[in-house]
């Protein structure tokens, strides 16, 4: 017998088959549907203005507004992993447009940002060259995957007529500030006009008239909204810049170069998000996003309620914060942030007599032990700070302060566990009942009193404890004065009467203290917002009018920040934008004549541009106002169910839980207290899609492999003949296991890239690529392909015939089914029930019924856009599948035509009937009695009982 030749087969197969949907009939049917959806516009959304007015039935559908988390225009491009959510939107946003909805879905560059600045400084290259050749390198990507966006709307945030409005909404905040009595933003005009009037008190006593221009310009700075302040920030002389708390390492170094960082004031623009804390918790309850990330949000603000305690030190006072004022008779000393403003004030220059050895930290002085201590806290982060197992360190100032309740002296320490940026910058420390308190008291021989009687049967000789005792549950003990006594009381009564006592004798108030701080809104870069401010000869800072915007970034020749000694912690930062001088110093009639000034020389950091780009999609190309107030009502207003509004369905990464999401509902609050738009949220629904993970290959020094080159062998995997690991991990270049979708688009094609990615589980669970089973959804594709066209031929094989009766109920089961799947983004399931039926097609065989095969079609549509707008216009239409209904199905054959009833008798199956859905529980007695098998089990016994739960189970209790 003669062996075959596959290669001698294999264009007779070609041949045989010259319509058989492959690889290459994908790519050339894909690139010419994406060229036809861009030359018609198949998906630019209309706006109420204009668009709308003229065409009743359009304006009469419901609006649907989907977007995507912004995306940066990375260098490296998208591996497979980037594009999951961009595809769910896309599959999401084209069922929506099917089912009725008017439907704008879009997608822009967050381009300002580290990266694009680092690549400038390592070759030269101008920012916004390499971004925007980036951006044009991801667009292409985009665009091969058939995304359906409205491209009239995209932008980046680098494009000066978008950055003008950022700029504009930054002088919208600094011109503002936070009524507490309205609970919202009002003009800074409106407190001026309150301070002229004498409504309101200036700050000291003195009237408004009497204050200088700066005098003025420093208590409207202690009320707006957008200020400039002197901020203690990571400093990195290494890098010549300041580091945000994410990028410094636990041992306080910088994670990039490894550099030592050093706390540092330095005079940096803030926002004071924190005056929108209670909004931003309360807002958070109408919101429909996931648990776990309105927890991170709740646990960021971390609001607490508590009292603040007045301590006196020498004719002053210290303030701290406690959520435990019922344990202030426990308080045997006090502990301030080593920064804290009052630490030089209150340190004397000589110790006091009697001081304790332990709490000099071996200096002659105050003053040297008290500089020698904040010096080293200075070379930490405030995680290493606040890390719960490290020896707790700090060092006596040399002052004592009064305890108020019960005129106690108790010393007052530094030590590094207590930070600047949360509550006051001070603690009273009870150690009896903190373990980091009492971990501190035992290091350093102070006395520990128990104020709360320990339930573990421990007792109250605190000598004898191995820990702290912390509990809400408990009386208290220990804790009377002269005029007021807690003693026996539960937590909650004490905690009731302490802060009475306090207000009442001017020792302190109840209150509510946030774990959030505001926002640090500076950074010492080039490639970013520049701010619209200026400074005059007297340092005092001026907004720029609305006729002078956009600020645009200048050129400049070196685009990295000046670097210094890495150990110099007293050195400050030199930004790019300080050398370029004729920018810098300006003379500018700000209305009241020519002047010189100095311009801002820091950026916005890049959270700015992202925090109000859903306002630029809905009115892109507006150069006279934010957004249109009719436009932004219509796709952003309140309504029911959003009584907040925003933008109906948002995706990305669970990774910008708190910064991005926090910030942009900020924005959105003050710009509505302001009037400018109606949506006082962001982003109504939030949804969160997985990651796609990938096996990363490592050899025997930890150094990760090309995954394509690594081969399996007997369970085991090598590369170049050596053995290597495996672990499931992270997607990216770095870890050489990066998948491009540009291969899989070459290989099979971008539906089948589409399906692939929606079919590998739950959109918002994780789950790992596996290259070698994207076949499996080009396979379905080819079936359904040549259930419908004639490989030989190219005809379409259709036929207008009624299907049979297990085809009809096997397509309404599907249309049912994918339509509540795709409402629900259960993209998988969809999917699978598309090739079931697509499946039950094949099996049946012959040609298919025309109206099951475009039913199926436009069920494929959302998942499957270019082989379903192929297969359209083959069926003979003429209208894009884009805009067409999808299938609504027929409940009469969703049902089940009969179900399984389950007979038993004492508890054993004896029979399976095939009963109607909807039988009586009477009927299906009577037909389960009168079975033949039920019968001869039953041998002429008498019956006791039938329990019957119809139709699936019939129960018989013989007698």
């Amino acid at each position: 017998m003669s062996e075959t030749n596959p290669a001698a087969t294999a264009p007779m197969a070609a041949d045989a088959a010259p319509h058989r949907y492959t690889a290459a009939m994908a790519a050339e049917i894909e690139a010419r549907w994406q060229d036809f959806w861009d030359a018609e516009g198949t998906y630019d959304a209309p706006n109420p203005k204009g668009d709308l007015a003229g065409d009743p039935e359009l304006a009469a559908r419901p609006k649907k507004f989907i977007m995507d988390m912004f995306p940066y225009p990375s260098g490296a491009g998208l591996h497979v992993g980037h594009p999951l959510g961009y595809i769910a939107t896309d599959v999401f946003a084209r069922f929506q447009r099917m089912t009725g909805h008017n439907v704008l879905h879009t997608l822009g560059f967050d381009a300002f940002g580290l990266p694009a600045e680092q690549y400038a400084v390592q070759t030269g290259t101008h920012p916004r060259v390499s971004t925007e050749a980036n951006m044009k390198n991801m667009q292409g990507q985009l665009r091969r995957l058939g995304l359906g966006h409205d491209k009239r709307r995209s932008f980046a945030t680098i494009d000066p007529e978008y950055y003008k409005w950022t700029q504009w909404i930054f002088l919208q905040i600094f011109n503002s500030w936070y009524d507490d009595e309205a609970k919202k933003a009002r003009p800074i005009a409106d407190l001026v006009a309150q301070f002229e009037s004498g409504e309101r008190a200036v700050p000291g006593g003195r009237a408004w008239g009497e204050l200088t221009e700066g005098e003025r310009a420093d208590v409207l700075g202690e009320y707006r909204l957008a200020y400039a302040s002197d901020a203690p920030v990571n400093w990195c002389p290494g890098l010549g810049t300041v580091l945000a708390n994410e990028e410094v390492t636990a041992d306080g170094r910088s994670e990039r170069g490894n550099f030592p960082v050093f706390k540092s004031k330095l005079r940096q623009w803030n926002m004071r998000i924190t005056a929108y804390a209670d909004r931003l918790l309360e807002d958070l309850d109408q919101l429909d996003w996931p648990e776990a990330i309105k927890l991170q949000q709740r646990n960021w603000i971390g609001r607490s309620e508590g009292a603040r305690v007045d301590f006196p030190i020498d004719g002053e006072h210290v303030t701290v914060f406690t959520t435990r004022p019922d344990t202030l008779f426990g308080a045997t000393y006090m502990v301030l942030a080593p920064e804290h403003p009052l630490v030089e004030k209150f340190t004397p220059a000589a110790w006091p007599e009697g001081t304790h050895d332990a709490w000099t930290g071996g200096h002659a002085t105050p003053t040297e032990a008290v500089a020698a201590y904040r010096a080293q806290a200075a070379s930490k982060s405030d995680v290493e700070r606040q890390a719960e197992a490290k020896d707790k360190t700090g060092v006596f100032i040399g002052a004592y302060a009064t305890n108020p309740v019960n005129g106690e002296r108790v010393p007052v320490f530094i030590a590094d566990y207590v930070l600047m940026g949360y509550g006051t910058g001070a603690i009273m420390a009870v150690p009896a009942h903190d373990t980091r308190d009492f971990e501190f008291a035992r290091a350093f021989e102070l006395p520990i009193r128990c104020v709360v009687e320990p339930t573990d049967g421990r007792g109250t000789d605190t000598s004898t404890w191995d820990e702290a005792f912390a509990s809400h549950d408990a009386k208290i003990v220990n804790s009377s004065g002269a005029d007021v006594s807690l003693d026996g009381l539960p937590v909650v009564e004490a905690k009731a009467r302490i802060t009475e006592w306090l207000e009442r004798t001017g020792s302190g108030r109840g209150t509510v203290n946030f774990r959030l701080r505001d926002w640090l809104f500076s950074r010492q870069r080039y490639w970013g917002e520049p701010f619209p401010i200026v400074y005059d000869e007297d340092g005092i800072a001026h907004a720029l009018p609305e006729s002078m915007l956009p600020l645009e970034l200048p050129e400049v020749e070196d685009y990295s920040p000046r670097t210094f000694d890495p150990d110099d912690a007293d050195t400050r930062p030199e930004t790019p934008l300080s050398r370029n001088e004729d920018w810098v110093n300006v003379t500018l009639d700000l209305g009241d004549g020519p002047k010189k000034y100095r311009r801002e020389t820091n950026t916005m950091p890049n959270w700015a541009g992202s925090c109000w780009y859903e306002l630029r999609y809905l009115d892109p190309h507006n150069s006279e106002q934010l957004v249109d107030p009719e436009i932004e009502q219509y796709w952003m207003g309140p309504r029911e169910g959003q009584p907040h509004g925003g933008v109906d369905l948002y995706v990305g990464g669970a990774e910008h839980a708190v910064l991005h999401l926090l910030y942009a509902r900020f924005w959105s609050k003050v710009l509505f207290d302001l009037g400018h738009v109606s949506s006082a949220e962001p982003f109504h629904k939030l949804f969160n899609q997985g990651m796609i993970q990938a096996y990363v290959y490592r050899d025997a020094r930890g150094i990760a492999v090309p995954a394509a080159e690594v081969e399996e062998r007997d369970g085991a995997y090598y590369y170049q003949g050596e053995k290597v690991s495996r672990l499931l991990g992270k997607m990216g270049k770095s870890l050489k296991n990066a998948v491009t979708p540009d291969e899989i688009c070459a290989e099979y094609g971008a539906d089948t890239l589409r399906l692939y990615e929606m079919a590998m589980g739950p959109l918002d669970v994780s789950r790992p690529w596996d290259t070698r089973a994207v076949v499996g959804q080009f396979r379905l594709l080819q079936r359904l392909w040549r259930n419908i066209v004639d490989e030989a031929t190219g005809d379409v094989t259709v036929v207008d015939a009624e299907p049979d009766e297990g085809t009809l109920r096997a397509l309404h089961k599907a249309v049912d089914g994918v339509r509540q799947d795709l409402e629900g983004m259960r993209f998988n399931t969809a999917i699978a029930k598309v090739t079931e039926l697509n499946n039950h097609l094949t099996k049946v065989g012959g040609p298919v019924p025309r109206t099951v095969a475009e039913r199926l079609v436009l069920m494929v549509a959302p998942l499957a856009p270019h082989v379903a707008e192929e297969l359209w216009r083959k069926l003979g239409h003429t209208d894009s599948v884009v805009h067409q209904d999808f299938p609504v199905a027929d409940p009469a054959y969703v049902v089940d035509e009969t179900v399984t009833c389950v007979v038993q008798i004492k508890g054993k199956v004896k029979a399976r009937l095939e009963v109607a859905p909807s039988i009586s529980e009477e009927d299906l007695e009577k037909t389960a009695l009168a079975d033949e098998k039920v019968v001869a089990a039953l041998g002429g016994a008498g019956i006791r009982k039938v329990i019957v739960r119809a139709p699936k189970l019939v129960n018989i209790v013989p007698a």
